[in-house]
């Protein structure tokens, strides 16, 4: 190793120390050790082995799944003097073949390539003949069978390891639960490779749940402190993703859908746009955002639950990666779960799935009924202890205040038992509202003894009731029964009066959602300055056809506008200037800040 990693991360990448265990995963990296590295989105996973690739002799060999990721990494490695490539589908045979022909040559410090194209002879042969310092299988929780990403390919990456045995591997994700890194680590065959586990908290990202109401206008009032910010806002459904768009563009938000209906061309032009324009809102379904490496997307918003912890940890991780202030915004219902709930049991998975896809609904379910900490239970589901309040979601910020629920859990439920158990929680809270539609007469529900018993709560208070109830396990949504609620075994203590049960009291909407947030937060006095060198990173980068964010991070930026270098020396402090960026982009930043005054 003719070069200390520390020197190299500086020379080429601009920063002048490592964060968490960066330091520690090159080092074995570069000694010639397995790894398997768990870091969260925005922890610097990709420098865990873009530094050891260009330390080794040979090139880096990393397998990824996405195709979005492979590019924008090898943009912005292009940026730093790294000779990197990739290999996917959207090459024509002529440019793959020219890659192809740099590998051989040994002119590529890195090179992306998809799980698929990695196992075909073709391929295999090439790297048989090409010298590797290392293979880097990213995304490696695709690997589980029971994880919300599986990829088949990935089961067969264990071939890298009977083929070339001396050669490193590092596996590396941001989200796996304990059983899900132990399936990692026994399908890649790294049960002997060093772990390296950090911390999943992402100390910048807000989270805050909210009870659906009307979901629209909760969103509207919600990105009104984001406006001209990127973000995503995820839906259930292609027809959500198309309405919560068409709304968005109708309230003045630069709003495009993306979901698989949609035409191949068209999804690809909307994430370069999302990628390369400032301040578009991407609504899109969960087939949106894996590899998505854009470091500024100031919120992640769900207007429907998502399917589990998991995967709404992954999905809000694409918040805030640059590190500076995120929001993760949650709005869900009952009617969300009775959905979902009804997607499991209609799928053709096999019961073991199916009793494993409930459970982390439920997990689910507990996080948003929750009135802890949060952080605490995000954390807790990937086996972390927090040790305390975060002071950075709603619960901390305004904690719920609870009420003795005992005789309106005791109304409800008795309804449920006397209404036949056979109706969903709509016509349950006309019952107990006492309403007067022609469906509770038609059914005789006007003769109930439960008939407007419960007219002293309003609706939205009995629909947090009953989803109190369902999160809790005293109710049951029967998913073959068109969501109607049933008793469950549970609910007799609190029925017979043996169990006091206490419920959150919902804070007003606005209170819980509307607290102020603020991004890359910029000096008044550092405006003008850091107006002018955005414009000119838009210039650069249109220049280039590469998204804005390779040129320079906001946070460079900001650095850059608060310190106001006047030399290329002073300019080489800021972090996140390598030498490359230095000379081709140094002076232009110099006559802007000349410029600026």
């Amino acid at each position: 190793m003719s070069e200390r990693p520390t020197d190299l991360l500086q020379r080429v990448f601009g920063y002048s120390r490592f964060r968490g265990h960066q330091q520690a995963i090159v080092e074995h990296l570069v000694s010639g050790q397995d790894a398997l590295v768990l870091m969260p989105t925005g922890g610097g996973k990709s420098l865990c082995y873009q530094i050891p690739s260009l330390l080794r002799e040979g090139v880096g060999i990393v397998v990824s799944p996405l195709i979005a990721l492979m590019q924008d990494q090898v943009e912005a490695l292009r940026q730093v003097g790294v000779r990197a490539a990739f290999l996917n589908s959207t090459l024509d045979a002529a440019t793959a073949a020219e890659v192809e022909r740099a590998l051989l040559k040994g002119e590529l410090d890195l090179l992306y390539v998809a799980p698929e194209r990695l196992l075909t002879p073709r391929f295999l042969s090439l790297l048989e003949r090409s010298h590797i310092a290392l293979f880097a299988i990213d995304e490696a929780h695709c690997v589980s069978a029971w994880g919300h990403d599986f990829r088949r390919e990935y089961l067969e990456l264990t071939i890298l390891h009977e083929r070339w045995p001396d050669v490193p591997r590092i596996a590396l994700t941001a989200t796996a639960d304990p059983p899900t890194q132990r399936e990692i680590a026994e399908r890649l065959g790294l049960t002997e490779a060093r772990r390296f586990v950090s911390s999943f908290d992402r100390p910048n990202i807000r989270y805050t749940v909210t009870q659906k109401d009307n979901a629209k206008r909760q969103l509207r009032d919600f990105l009104q402190a984001h406006k001209g910010e990127a973000g995503i806002v995820y839906c259930l459904s292609r027809k959500r993703v198309e309405q919560f768009a068409d709304y968005l563009l109708e309230q003045g938000f630069n709003a495009l859908p993306y979901h698989a209906g949609l035409d191949a061309e068209v999804r690809a032009h909307h994430q370069r746009r999302f990628l390369r324009e400032e301040g578009i809102v991407m609504v899109a379904t969960i087939a949106f955002g894996m590899g998505i490496d854009k470091p500024d997307v100031r919120f992640v918003a769900h207007v429907d639950l998502p399917k589990s912890l998991e995967g709404y940890y992954q999905e809000t991780g694409r918040a805030g990666r640059d590190g500076e202030a995120a929001d993760a915004w949650l709005c869900y219902g009952l009617g969300d779960v009775v959905l979902l709930k009804q997607m499991i049991e209609q799928s053709e998975a096999g019961e073991e799935r199916k009793r494993l896809e409930r459970r982390k609904l439920d997990q689910l379910l507990g996080y948003c009924e929750s009135m802890q900490c949060r952080r605490q239970v995000l954390l807790a589901s990937f086996g972390e202890t927090y040790p305390q309040e975060c002071g950075n979601c709603d619960n901390c910020l305004h904690p719920a205040a609870t009420w003795d629920a005992t005789e309106a859990a005791q109304k409800a439920l008795s309804c449920v038992y006397r209404s036949g158990q056979r109706f969903g929680v709509n016509h349950i809270i006309d019952v107990l509202r006492g309403s007067e539609s022609e469906k509770i007469r038609q059914c005789g529900h006007d003769q109930l003894t439960t008939y407007g018993i419960g007219r002293d709560l309003d609706a939205g208070t009995w629909r947090s009731v009953f989803r109190q109830l369902v999160s809790s396990g005293l109710l049951e949504v029967d998913a073959e029964g068109y969501g109607s609620l049933r008793l469950t075994e549970a609910s007799r203590a609190v029925l017979r009066g043996e169990r006091r049960l206490l419920l959150r009291k919902e804070a007003p909407a606005r209170e819980r959602e509307r607290t102020p947030r603020s991004g890359v937060v910029v000096a008044a006095t550092d405006q003008p300055l850091f107006g002018a060198l955005r414009d000119l990173r838009a210039q650069l980068a249109k220049q280039q056809n590469v998204p804005a964010y390779v040129i320079f991070h906001d946070s460079t930026l900001r650095n850059i506008a608060e310190h106001r270098p006047g030399t290329l020396d002073e300019l080489a402090q800021v972090g996140g200037i390598g030498g490359t960026k230095l000379a081709r982009y140094g002076e232009q930043v110099l006559e802007a800040i000349r410029a600026a005054g």
